[in-house]
């Protein structure tokens, strides 16, 4: 009779297995907008408004949650990996956001507001955000935004200088974990 029990007993932890995994997955940092969802396109207004492209060059509003337990501060990155330079291009560049920061408003990206972080340079070579812009007829790109979770109020090291690459390089020893989220865009012909 106890044999008949092992059956259930094998359902009952498989279950307690794969909700935890559901729970942890749920517990998990992540960043989100409500202007677009992840793998799909952005809108049109969050494109940059020079060179050819016609938005407004409005950085999209974010969000986040589950922070790792240990975070002090946050750092930024939006980059683009398919940019026809075999190098990528860096979109938005921020560091030193307070932890108690859990989401940046459209067009957070082109203030200076030390409350929310601060802004370094761009592929364009300005300070803030600059939207998509691939060349007319290209796929669409994708645009990776990601979000580090750093062990330090103030990254060492760090300017308003400084690029996306230089950033990557002073988060090492630092990222408790990171987030992304990834917008498209596109443009015909």
């Amino acid at each position: 009779m106890r044999y008949r029990a092992l059956p259930v007993l094998a359902m009952f932890f498989l279950f307690c297995a794969a909700y935890a995994d559901q729970a942890r997955a749920a517990d998990a940092f992540s960043l989100r907008s409500a202007d677009f969802t992840s793998g799909h396109s952005m809108p049109l207004r969050y494109s940059y408004d020079r060179g050819g492209c016609s938005g407004q060059n409005i950085s999209p509003q974010l969000r986040w949650s589950h922070v790792p337990p240990a975070t002090k501060s946050f750092a930024l990155a939006v980059f683009d990996p398919d940019a026809r330079n075999g190098a990528g291009w860096w979109h938005w560049v921020m560091f030193d956001i307070p932890r108690g920061v859990r989401q940046l408003s459209p067009g957070a990206g082109q203030t200076s507001d030390a409350r929310l972080g601060m802004q370094a340079t761009s592929s364009f070579g300005t300070t803030g955000y600059g939207g998509p812009c691939p060349p007319p007829g290209d796929p669409s790109h994708h645009y990776v935004f990601t979000l580090y979770a750093l062990n330090v109020v103030r990254l060492p090291g760090a300017t308003t200088g400084m690029t996306g690459a230089q950033l990557l390089a002073l988060l090492k020893g630092h990222e408790q974990g990171h987030a992304q989220l990834t917008g498209r865009f596109g443009r015909r012909m």
